[in-house]
């Protein structure tokens, strides 16, 4: 009898010892190098290392390299912080387009953010797919991400920023496409951003919901272009209440005087919620733009450019 109780204690202390190991054992910095010198060689294995909807935040530093992978950042984490390298060296990439097997736009992304609450700075996400149809490079699903300081590459629908009601933050960031490289229902916030068009065509494609007051804000961008384009559209809508604003930015030469497109549909005209304010450069002159934009006066200006201001307007969010 003695020997089972004994028995009994020791199989409940070895429970207890292995509870308090796996509680114990979730690392807040985890390092990702495809060389082997880290905790995991790619992004997709790092996920797992992470506790799901833990309290505290967790650090996941990627080391220089070409990660090949369709990385899926999952609905159960938050409060993570993903840190490239070197933002030039550091590159996430993928080849699927919406050709292959017809597979159609949203499953062609190379990153796709579930979670909440993710800051990703000193990245590259690429999609590297040739020109023929939409490959997307970048895309969410989670509320209150940050993108700091990274670079997105593609072609037709690079970002796309796929959830209503979420508010997204990107800061000092490189984003280049050919057709609506920038597109979707998001409340969004481009500071300082370069957005670089490489070819004659549209660079937002806004689906912003009715009830949504911000869509897309670009606050002291720079608007380049290829050479040889010379025809830009800022943007289009996706929707009929697609929402983008245009704050202090220096707009290059190919942004065609019209500046804004309907779509092909005049009723746009009456919903669309497209803005300027103070911009500057060869393409800023609003003389030949569309009847149908707002520009902005300085108290409707002021309230874009803070990002306080527009998340709240989006949800309670304080942002760096």
């Amino acid at each position: 009898m003695m020997m089972k109780i004994w028995i009994v204690y020791v199989c409940i202390g070895w429970f207890c010892v292995a509870g308090l190991s796996a509680q114990t054992s979730w690392k807040r910095d985890i390092v990702v190098a495809s060389d082997g010198t880290g905790d995991y060689r790619t992004l997709t294995e790092a996920m797992e290392g992470i506790r799901a909807f833990m309290d505290y935040r967790v650090t996941v530093h990627v080391k220089n390299g070409v990660y090949r992978e369709k990385w899926v950042v999952p609905s159960w984490l938050e409060n993570v912080e993903i840190v490239g390298e070197d933002v030039e060296k550091t590159i996430i990439t993928y080849d699927d387009h919406a050709k292959i097997n017809n597979m159609g736009t949203f499953r062609t992304y190379t990153v796709k953010v579930e979670g909440n609450g993710i800051t990703f700075r000193n990245l590259t996400i690429e999609n590297n797919a040739p020109q023929l149809g939409q490959a997307v490079a970048l895309h969410t699903e989670g509320d209150r991400l940050m993108f700091v300081n990274c670079r997105f590459l593609g072609n037709q629908d690079t970002v796309y920023t796929g959830a209503a009601g979420t508010c997204l933050y990107f800061k000092d960031c490189y984003i280049e496409g050919t057709t609506d490289f920038i597109f979707g229902p998001s409340t969004a916030l481009f500071n300082r951003c370069t957005i670089y068009s490489k070819r004659n065509s549209y660079i937002t494609a806004a689906s912003t919901p009715k009830d949504i007051p911000v869509g897309y804000v670009f606050v002291d961008c720079q608007l380049q272009a290829a050479p040889g384009v010379d025809k830009v559209y800022l943007g289009r809508p996706w929707r009929p209440y697609a929402a983008t604003a245009f704050i202090r930015c220096e707009l290059g030469s190919h942004i065609c005087p019209a500046g804004w497109d309907n779509w092909r549909d005049p009723a746009n005209e009456q919903t669309a919620r497209y803005a300027e304010f103070g911009n500057t450069g060869e393409g800023a002159s609003t003389e030949g733009r569309v009847s149908w934009i707002k520009i902005l006066d300085e108290v409707e200006a002021k309230r874009l450019v803070d990002p306080a201001e527009v998340f709240r307007l989006c949800k309670a969010w304080e942002v760096e």
